[in-house]
């Protein structure tokens, strides 16, 4: 990690949980966090405690994923302010706990808006950014085993994990163009498991499944030391896909044993 130390990364859908827990270890090994996310008011409750706990600043942001505007507003300031964005971290994301067949188009939207289009144009904004400099720099998605073993997750997610599996072919789409390109950004996919926050416990699992703990959950802080796993590899190496899981047990299996 230490040569991105006093660089600039941006994550979004830092208000909370997963994102929340990579903005503070990032900002823990020196770089400079911007923290992105609707909710201003939880930034910066996140920015306090960073700076009384670590002695650091990061930089909250209102930014809603699903507007243009908003990503373009954020990479201008880190380009006014900051000189730029060197990591971005493809966090935000949202699910609804309902069927396709009987759910709702708005929220079948609203998926595809946050998950795939939002994280493109981050991306997008990101290699723009890096190409302008002549620098170097890393894009990381934030996945899920969603994005690859779909038929294992006999849960209601509506279209999640449809939106996954774009992330899933985007994530080698844009490995392939930026080396088309011949720039210096390294792209990775973190495929996590079922990881405990408030937007897994917004899902109702099958009855037959007793307890949350029979699905099998990582923890926040499981991810957020694989950003810092993945951005610390050599600079000749890239990490192209990460799937973590709780050992001995995935949600998939774990399904598959209380229904049987």
């Amino acid at each position: 990690m230490e040569r991105w130390a006093g660089k600039v990364a941006l994550v979004t859908g830092a208000s909370a949980g997963i994102g929340a827990q990579i903005t503070k270890m990032l900002a823990q090994n020196g770089m400079k966090v911007i923290a992105a996310a609707r909710r201003l008011e939880k930034l910066e409750e996140l920015a306090a405690y960073i700076k009384r706990e670590y002695k650091v600043e990061i930089y909250p942001i209102t930014c809603d994923v699903r507007k243009e505007e908003d990503i373009l507003k954020v990479f201008k300031w880190a380009n006014d302010k900051l000189g730029g964005v060197d990591v971005l971290v493809n966090n935000a994301g949202v699910l609804w706990n309902e069927t396709i067949i009987d759910g709702s188009t708005e929220h079948y939207r609203a998926i595809m808006e946050v998950n795939v289009i939002g994280t493109a144009i981050c991306s997008r904004e990101l290699t723009r950014s890096i190409k302008k400099r002549e620098a170097c720099g890393h894009i990381i998605n934030i996945n899920s085993i969603a994005g690859h073993y779909a038929e294992s997750l006999n849960l209601p997610l509506s279209v999640y994990c449809a939106s996954k599996y774009g992330i899933t072919g985007m994530t080698h789409n844009l490995r392939n163009e930026i080396s088309n390109a011949k720039l210096n950004i390294r792209v990775t996919s973190i495929s996590p498991g079922a990881v405990d926050t408030y937007m897994l416990s917004c899902i109702e699992f099958p009855e037959d499944v007793t307890k949350r703990d029979d699905v099998g959950m990582l923890k926040d802080q499981d991810i957020a030391d694989a950003v810092l796993y993945v951005l610390g590899a050599p600079p000749h190496v890239v990490i192209s896909e990460l799937i973590i899981t709780p050992h001995g047990l995935t949600m998939g299996s774990a399904l598959k044993k209380q229904q049987n």
